[in-house]
């Protein structure tokens, strides 16, 4: 039978990690279900514990931290991951272990934003930030997903094991989506009927500061990931801005021989030359983003050859 794993981190879900353990571990018979306690300072411990889950303690607070850990130390054949305030439906969850196992896709994602999230969602502003995240997802990378931001998503073992996981906090669903499209992983999303959390439950989100976060973040895995794009826009924009002051100039000296606004054309000159700068740093960001990509590609290849612990 192959391993499944249940990743659960928790910061502060006393209230609803034991009806999420129980949940999962009646959905997915023999799988293994691990709570990793993000520096509660409630009984999430306990309860996760009393419930049946294999607790472990990640003191470095952020999601991002807890989920590092996880796939660091957890060995499976796939990996569900779903937040523990009981927002998720354990049930659709074995389809999309299935999708994962039958090697239909690398990362299955419950889309929440197709289904029921509209209406169950509470939060003020929560619904337009996932659109806006996901429409500048989509429009970067050329690509036609819907939800970007779940927090339920399944993933195989290659997947979960060459994830890079840089960030520390709820940037975390962002960041994975970038990665698997752009090293071609193949990402599969299934509705699922997403509900708010429950009475009693205190969500940890902030809306304006994380989503600030999240928006640095896919400003930032742009720059990396397609560097000729992000700074091949601001050559542009920095000649434009040049030939704008510079043609004036020009043509005044081409016509009477004089250069009476000097400074304006020094002004010019720094810009062109910051044209060029960024132009070539685009030339070699890009040069090095395809060298990493081939030795992605290769460690890729002999770890599923099992030649790459």
């Amino acid at each position: 039978m192959p391993e499944i794993a249940v990743l659960i981190p928790c910061y502060n879900e006393e209230a609803t990690v034991g009806r999420v353990v129980s949940a999962f571990m009646d959905a997915l018979p023999g799988a293994a279900v691990y709570v990793y306690d993000n520096a509660s300072t409630d009984r999430t411990a306990e309860t996760a514990r009393a419930a049946g889950a294999v607790v472990r303690k990640e003191p470095r607070r952020g999601k991002g931290n807890a989920v590092r850990s996880m796939l660091r130390d957890i060995d499976a054949d796939c990996y569900v991951l779903v937040d523990g305030d009981d927002t998720y439906p354990a049930s659709a969850v074995p389809g999309m272990c299935e999708a994962v196992l039958n090697g239909e896709a690398d990362m299955v994602v419950g889309d929440r934003l197709s289904s029921t999230y509209a209406a169950e969602n509470r939060r003020r502003f929560h619904s337009a930030g996932n659109r806006m995240v996901r429409g500048l997802i989509n429009f970067l990378f050329k690509s036609a997903l819907k939800d970007i931001m779940s927090g339920l998503r399944v993933m195989s073992r290659d997947f979960a094991k060459m994830l890079p996981v840089t960030c520390e906090g709820f940037e975390l669903e962002t960041e994975m989506t970038v990665f698997a499209l752009d090293n071609r992983f193949t990402i599969l999303e299934i509705p699922i009927a997403y509900r708010d959390r429950p009475e009693g439950s205190v969500s940890k989100l902030r809306t304006y500061s994380d989503g600030a976060k999240v928006f640095r973040t896919v400003f930032m895995l742009y720059r990396d990931y397609c560097p000729m794009h992000f700074f091949g826009f601001f050559s542009l924009f920095l000649l434009l801005a040049a030939a704008a002051l510079a043609v004036p100039v020009l043509a005044e000296y081409f016509r009477t021989g004089l250069v009476p606004r000097l400074p304006t054309l020094v002004v010019a000159a720094v810009l062109g030359l910051g044209s060029m700068l960024s132009l070539f740093a685009g030339l070699i960001l890009v040069s090095l983003a395809k060298r990493g990509r081939r030795q992605f590609e290769i460690l890729h290849t002999l770890y599923r050859e099992g030649r790459l612990k």
